[in-house]
C-alpha cells in the first residue's frame, strides 16, 4: 500500500508534491520519490527512507517544474531501496502505483523476451514497459495506457506521465483509492484527500475502471472499459486542513484519542429521536421492513475493526436475540461460509479500502447476503459497493493505531442494535429511550474518562520496560482486552496477549510471576465477582496487577493499588469507556520506549493488498 500525489498548474510542483507526500506518509514510508518535467525532459528523484530524506536530497538542486507525480511506498514486491522506489521509468514513460499486479512475473518475462530491460524488483515496473510498448506503436498516452491495462490482473491506482506529451497526467483506478483535486487553474491526483486539501476543497472520487485525463485546461474522465466519457461531478470536502494536522499534540495518535468526544458526537448527531425511541434508518440505507426479515448477522472485519465486531456480537445478540457470527475478513471467504436466507453482513472498515474486507464483502453479496458497511471514508470502495452505509464521521485518522475510529465503530454498532431491536420488537419504547439517553451522555463521559491521562502516564512509567503483558476481560469487555493487547504490541513492541479471564487457568496462568503485569477489566456488572476471583489468582502468584473499573466500585481496592477509575455507563457502552485508558497506556509506554508512535515498524494505516 502506497501514497500517490500528482500536480499540474502554475505553481512550482516540487513543494506541492513534497507537501502531498507528507500528508500521505501514513500510507507508506519505506521509500519515496518524485518525477517532474524540466526543459522537456522527465526527471526522477528517489530514495529509500522517509519523506524528509527525499526532501533533503532535492533541496540542494532547487528544482522547478509545473507538473509532476510523487509516491511514498510500503513494500510488497522488492525490498525497500532506491531502485525499488517509485516513480518507475521506461524511456519517457513514468508511473506511480498503489496496489499489486498479480501476474507481473509472467508479464515481466514476456517483456524481457521483447527486449525490455528492467531495473527493479517491483511489480509496478511492468506497467511502464507495457505503456511504452504501445506508445512505440504509435498509440497516444491514453490509448497506450488503456491497452496496457488489459494485460494487468490485480489492484491498482496509477499516475502516468509521458515525456512526449508534456502537459498531461493520467490517473486510473481499479480496487485502490484515487481522487482528483480541482483547483483554480490547477489540478491534483492523490490516494487520499489530505494530500491536496491545503490547495482545494473540490474533489472527484474515481470509480473502478475510470481514467482521469488531466491537462492545464481541465479534467476529462473516461470509462476505460467502455471507452466513453463519464460525466463526473466534483464534491466539496467540508473538513479543514487543520483536522489532518497534529493540532499541538506530540503525536497524531494522542490527538486522535482526545478527539473522541467530538468524533462520537458527530457520529450520533441527528441520527435518532429520543422522544420516539428510534434510530433514523435513512442513515443505514435500510428500511424497518428489511431489518425485520433478518434472522442472522455476520460481522466481518480486520484488526481493531474485528474487535469492534466482537463487541457488536454481544450488543446484537443481547438486545435483539438473533444469532451473530464474527469472522476475520481474511478467513471468511476461504472457509466456504454458509449464508442462509434473510442474512445481513456488516463489514467494519475505517478506510473502506481494506483488501480482505472488500473481498469478504463481495463474496457475501455473491452468496446472497445483504451487506451494510460501517466506514469512516465517504465514497470509499466498501461504501460504494454496500447495500447500506453508516458513516462514522470520525474525521481523518492519521495515526496507524486506530483509536477514534474504533470507538465510533462501537457507537455505530450500538445505534444499529437499537434500530434492529425496534424492528424485531425485542426492546420496548421505554427501554430504547433509556439506551438512547445513555448514548447522549456518552461524549461527556468520554471527556471525563480522558481525565485519567496523568494517572495512566504515571502507570506507564512503572511498567514500560517489561517484556510481556497480559490483559483480562469477561463478556462484552473480553474484546477490549484483545484491543488493549493489540495496541501495546502495535506501537510499543511489547509482547502482549488478551484473554477471556475464565481462560486464564487453561494455560496463561503459567506465565504469571512477579515480572508479569496483568491488566484486568472490572466493570461493576454481572461478572464482577468472577473477574475479582481471577484477580485474586493473579495476586496470589505474584503478578503485578492493574485494574480498570468504574467510579464507586471499592471491591477492587484490596486487590491492587494500581487502579484506573472510569465513569459508569450501561453494559453496552462500557467497552468504549474502557478502551480509552488502554489506548493511553499503550501510547505512553511507546513514548517512553522511544518508539515511532504514529508509524510503527512494518505497519501501514490502510491495508489495501491481501
Amino acid at each position: 500500500m502506497c501514497g500517490i500525489i500528482g500536480y499540474i498548474g502554475k505553481r512550482n510542483a516540487i513543494p506541492v508534491l513534497i507537501h502531498g507526500l507528507k500528508r500521505l506518509e501514513y500510507r507508506g514510508y519505506d521509500s519515496a520519490g518524485i518525477s517532474f518535467l524540466k526543459d522537456s525532459k522527465i526527471g526522477v528523484r528517489r530514495c529509500s527512507g522517509k519523506i524528509k530524506d527525499l526532501e533533503t536530497l532535492i533541496k540542494k538542486e532547487k528544482l522547478k517544474s509545473t507538473i509532476g507525480i510523487g509516491h511514498t511506498r510500503w513494500a510488497t514486491h522488492g525490498r525497500p531501496s532506491e531502485e525499488n522506489a517509485h516513480p518507475h521509468r521506461a524511456d519517457g514513460i513514468v508511473v506511480v502505483h498503489n496496489g499489486i499486479i498479480e501476474n507481473y512475473f509472467e508479464l515481466r518475462e514476456g517483456l524481457k523476451k521483447r527486449g525490455h530491460v528492467f531495473t527493479s524488483e517491483t511489480d509496478t515496473e511492468v506497467i511502464c514497459h507495457l505503456i511504452l510498448r504501445y506508445s512505440k506503436s504509435g498509440y497516444s498516452l491514453e490509448d497506450a495506457t488503456r491497452e496496457a491495462l488489459k494485460h494487468l490482473e490485480g489492484a491498482y491506482a496509477i499516475g502516468v506521465m509521458n515525456e512526449a506529451e508534456p502537459d498531461k497526467i493520467l490517473a486510473v483506478k481499479k480496487d485502490s483509492p484515487l481522487v482528483v483535486g480541482i483547483g483554480d487553474g490547477e489540478f491534483f491526483i492523490a490516494s487520499d484527500i489530505p494530500a491536496f486539501l491545503k490547495y482545494t476543497r473540490d474533489a472527484m472520487i474515481l470509480e473502478n475502471g475510470e481514467m482521469a485525463i488531466i491537462t492545464r485546461n481541465g479534467v476529462t474522465v473516461h470509462d476505460v472499459r467502455k471507452n466513453e466519457t463519464v460525466n463526473k461531478k466534483a464534491i466539496q470536502i467540508t473538513w479543514s486542513p487543520a483536522m489532518a494536522e497534529k493540532g499541538g499534540f506530540r503525536h497524531f495518535m494522542l490527538k486522535e484519542i482526545f478527539e473522541q468526544p467530538r468524533a462520537i458526537s458527530d457520529t450520533i448527531r441527528g441520527r435518532f429521536s429520543l422522544e420516539k425511541g428510534e434510530v433514523n434508518l435513512k442513515e443505514f440505507s435500510l428500511t424497518e421492513s428489511q431489518l425485520k426479515k433478518f434472522n442472522k448477522v455476520f460481522l466481518v472485519a480486520c484488526g481493531t475493526s474485528w474487535h469492534a465486531a466482537l463487541v457488536g456480537k454481544y450488543m446484537i445478540e443481547d438486545m435483539v436475540r438473533i444469532p451473530c457470527e464474527v469472522d476475520i475478513a481474511s478467513e471468511f471467504r476461504y472457509r466456504k461460509p454458509i449464508i442462509p436466507e434473510h442474512c445481513l453482513m456488516i463489514v467494519i472498515t475505517q478506510s473502506g479500502e481494506t483488501a480482505d474486507t472488500l473481498a469478504a464483502q463481495r463474496e457475501a453479496r455473491r452468496l446472497g447476503a445483504r451487506v451494510m458497511t460501517i466506514c469512516n471514508v465517504v465514497g470509499s470502495t466498501s461504501a460504494r459497493e454496500a447495500d447500506g452505509i453508516f458513516y462514522t464521521h470520525s474525521g481523518p485518522e492519521i495515526g496507524v493505531a486506530s483509536t477514534k475510529a474504533f470507538t465510533t465503530q462501537l457507537t455505530a454498532l450500538y445505534l444499529f442494535s437499537i434500530a434492529l431491536a425496534k424492528a424485531k420488537g425485542t426492546r420496548n419504547l421505554k427501554e430504547r429511550q433509556g439506551l438512547l439517553n445513555e448514548l447522549l451522555q456518552l461524549p461527556e463521559k468520554v471527556e471525563k474518562a480522558l481525565y485519567c491521562h496523568d494517572a495512566v502516564k504515571r502507570m506507564a512509567k512503572k511498567y514500560y520496560d517489561v517484556r510481556d503483558f497480559l490483559y483480562l476481560g469477561r463478556g462484552i469487555n473480553y474484546p477490549i482486552a484483545l484491543e488493549g493487547a493489540l495496541k501495546l504490541k502495535e506501537i510499543s513492541y511489547i509482547h502482549a496477549e488478551g484473554y477471556p479471564a475464565g481462560e486464564m487457568k487453561h494455560g496463561p496462568i503459567a506465565l504469571i510471576d512477579n515480572n508479569m503485569p496483568v491488566l484486568a477489566l472490572a466493570p461493576d456488572d454481572t461478572v464482577l465477582e468472577k473477574i475479582l476471583s481471577n484477580m485474586e489468582e493473579v495476586k496470589s502468584r505474584g503478578g503485578k496487577l492493574i485494574a480498570v473499573t468504574v467510579e464507586g466500585n471499592t471491591k477492587v481496592n484490596s486487590r491492587t493499588p494500581d487502579i484506573i477509575f472510569m465513569p459508569g455507563t450501561n453494559y453496552y457502552l462500557t467497552p468504549i469507556i474502557f478502551s480509552i485508558p488502554l489506548h493511553l497506556l499503550a501510547y505512553h509506554m511507546a513514548v517512553l520506549r522511544k518508539c515511532n508512535v504514529d508509524q510503527p515498524r512494518n505497519l501501514a494505516k490502510s491495508v489495501t493488498v491481501e
